[in-house]
């Protein structure tokens, strides 16, 4: 059993899930340095320094660890140089669950290099980059280049083949123990309940889902609708337009705790997204393992999930409102095209994933850091 240092600058939403889930569920002996899941710039742009005065006081009590593996929002280089005093030799993992190369750009938001280079200079500093899916990891090794070449001069493209190859895809896990397996004999609702249940912001693209949903209420199409997620709008004006819009066909409005959203899963019929920003999805993949009918756009993360259920769960750009009425009318034939979806998904299963995190981990002690973006 190896002893891991699990650093999450931003123990929050999917990031602090990931964290909880991997201490829940790894052999290894895992102990974690954290802080709350707010303020992301400021996590990276000074949270290594208290980072690394929290790993000083674990490393006291627990002594040196064998593998660290860090959440990407923060400075890796500049923790790693705050703590070469007492932090041994470990070998270093960095997890992207996201990356700043391609995330998109809130409407306030301007665009410039500091958080990419920070992500790059994280990268080139660590043993090994595990990315959550194929879609990021592509997209991001394809963006390199170009911030790589702004250099005006050492630039840094030289360093880039290496750190690619020490790049791995290794999906996050989701707690799925306590969420409900439907069955294809499962009875149909009289009303189609629909489940938006991600976070409330602007890369989620709530604004197409609420219109589509308006459109087809306008239609006279039956249906009932649950919008959850975590609110991060100071001012979700477009939000509350749609409860009102929407009316008495809302059962739920607002985030819910674990028990009432394992309860919302079980009596979901369709999960739909409109998202700009995807590069994993662990809330579709909730609803797809209880068996709710996706309706998910034919981008980003979604076509690695669903695999060969492309057909029953993708529709095409601008398909979102026309794809969610055929569903909503005909859901038991929609159903039966998404037969095996919801025992598919659950191979993202903690319980399932944890023994690849292990055995890298593993490996990892086992052969200590390679060093260097070379």
């Amino acid at each position: 059993m190896a002893r891991i240092l699990l650093v999450e600058p931003f123990h929050g939403g999917s990031h602090g899930a990931w964290a909880e889930g991997l201490m829940a569920h790894s052999r290894h002996d895992v102990v974690a340095v954290s802080h709350p899941g707010a303020f992301w710039r400021w996590r990276m742009r000074g949270a290594a320094l208290t980072l690394a005065q929290a790993t000083d006081e674990v490393v006291h009590e627990h002594g040196p660890p064998d593998v660290v593996l860090v959440s990407a929002m923060v400075d890796l280089a500049r923790w790693l140089g705050f703590t070469r005093r007492f932090l041994g030799d470990p070998a270093v993992v960095l997890y992207l669950h996201e990356n700043q190369l391609a995330y998109p750009l809130s409407p306030n938001q301007k665009a410039d290099d500091e958080f990419p280079l920070c992500n790059w200079m994280s990268m080139a500093a660590a043993d090994e980059v595990w990315c959550n899916s194929s879609f990021q990891l592509d997209g991001l090794l394809h963006a390199l280049p170009a911030l790589l070449e702004m250099a005006p001069d050492e630039p840094h493209t030289g360093f880039l083949p290496a750190v690619a190859g020490r790049c791995h895809v290794v999906p996050v896990g989701v707690d799925l123990v306590d969420v409900p397996a439907r069955g294809s004999g499962a009875q149909l609702a009289e009303v189609p309940l629909v489940l938006w249940n991600q976070r409330w912001d602007h890369d989620k693209n709530p604004s197409a889902v609420f219109n589509a949903l308006g459109r087809l209420a306008d239609e006279g199409v039956a249906f009932s609708v649950a919008v959850v997620g975590e609110n991060v709008r100071a001012d979700p004006r477009e939000f509350t337009a749609a409860r009102e819009r929407l009316g008495d066909r809302v059962v739920q409005f607002g985030f819910v705790g674990r028990e009432d959203y394992v309860d919302l899963l079980g009596r979901a019929d369709v999960v739909v997204s409109a998202a700009h920003h995807e590069f994993f999805g662990i809330a579709v993949v909730e609803a797809m393992a209880a068996g709710c009918v996706p309706v998910l756009p034919n981008a980003l993360s979604y076509p690695g999930l669903v695999g060969g259920w492309a057909d029953a769960a993708l529709y095409p750009e601008g398909g979102l409102t026309d794809r969610l009425r055929e569903v909503l009318v005909d859901l038991p034939a929609w159903r039966a095209r998404a037969v095996g979806l919801d025992d598919w998904i659950r191979r993202f299963d903690w319980r399932t994933v944890v023994s690849d995190y292990d055995e890298r981990l593993e490996g990892l002690a086992t052969a200590g850091p390679s060093r260097g973006a070379n």
